[in-house]
C-alpha cells in the first residue's frame, strides 16, 4: 500500500465559487481537450457517435435546484473533481503505488505504467472523482494540469489549469493554501469556504465558496427604480428581432 507524506511543501488546489459558477461546462471541455492531448494516456471516449456513448471526464458539472429557508429556489451549479485531499484513502488503498500524493505539493497523482486498473481506489474516494478509462485500462483523475502549471514554456498567465484559465465567469480559482496570503487562503476567508462532506475525514484541499443570498426587488427599495427597462417599444434592430420572435 501507498504511504501518505508526513506533510507537503505547498497545498496546490482550488477554489470554486458557487455564487458565480454558471454551469457553462467550458471548464469540462477545457479539462477534456488538455489532458486528451497532453498528459499521459489520452481521455478516450467509447462509442462516442453510437447509441451507448460512454467517455472519460475529470471533472464534471451537476445542477441542483435548492430552496432556501427564505426566498425562491435557486440553481446551483457544483463543478466535481479530484479534491487533492490531506487524507487520501484513494492513495492508501492502492495495491501497486500507483496512486500517490506529491510532499512537494500535496498533488494526488497516479501513475499509470504501475495502475492495474482494480478500482480499488474509485471505491475509496467518497466523491467519485475518478473513473476508469476503458480503453486504457488505468484509472484516471483531476492532475491540477500539473504538466501546465510548471511548463516555464507557456506564458505565465497559462501556468493555471486548464479549467481555471477558461472559466469565463471567474468561478474557479487557483493557489495555495499553505499559504496564507495566497489568493485562494484569503478567498476562503473573506467567504466562508468550505470543505465538501467534512464528515468523510479526508481533509480535501479544494474549497467551495457557498451562494450568496439573492436580491429581490423588494430589498432593493429606492435602487430598483433604477433596474426598469430603458423602454417598453425597441426600435431598430432590436424592435425588429423583438417582432420576429413574437411572431414564431
Amino acid at each position: 500500500m501507498t504511504q501518505l507524506p508526513a506533510q507537503t511543501q505547498k497545498k496546490l488546489g482550488l477554489v470554486i465559487d458557487l455564487d458565480t459558477c454558471v454551469g457553462c461546462h467550458a471548464c469540462v471541455i477545457a479539462c477534456k481537450g488538455w489532458n486528451t492531448e497532453n498528459y499521459g494516456a489520452p481521455l478516450s471516449d467509447m462509442d462516442a457517435y453510437g447509441g451507448d456513448p460512454v467517455g472519460s471526464f475529470l471533472n464534471r458539472i451537476h445542477s441542483f435546484e435548492v430552496q432556501p429557508e427564505k426566498g425562491p429556489a435557486q440553481t446551483i451549479h457544483f463543478p466535481k473533481s479530484c479534491l487533492h485531499c490531506e487524507d487520501a484513502p484513494c492513495v492508501t488503498v492502492c495495491p501497486t503505488g500507483a496512486s500517490y500524493k506529491r510532499s512537494e505539493d500535496g498533488i494526488v497523482l497516479v501513475n499509470e505504467d504501475a495502475c492495474i486498473g482494480c478500482g480499488l481506489c474509485a471505491w475509496a474516494c467518497p466523491y467519485g472523482a475518478r473513473e476508469l478509462d476503458q480503453a486504457e485500462g488505468v484509472m484516471k483523475k483531476c492532475t491540477l494540469c500539473v504538466d501546465r502549471i510548471y511548463n516555464e514554456n507557456l506564458e505565465e498567465v497559462d501556468r493555471v489549469p486548464a479549467c481555471v484559465r477558461t472559466c469565463p465567469a471567474g468561478a474557479r480559482h487557483f493557489g495555495d493554501f499553505a499559504d496564507p496570503q495566497s489568493n485562494v487562503s484569503q478567498l476562503v476567508r473573506e467567504r466562508g469556504g468550505i470543505d465538501l462532506m467534512p464528515e468523510q475525514g479526508t481533509r480535501p484541499v479544494n474549497k467551495y465558496l457557498p451562494p450568496r443570498p439573492k436580491d429581490t426587488m423588494k430589498e432593493l427599495g429606492a435602487d430598483a427604480a433604477d433596474m426598469s427597462p430603458v423602454t417598453g417599444n425597441p426600435k431598430g434592430f432590436l424592435g425588429w428581432l423583438d417582432k420576429a420572435l413574437e411572431a414564431l
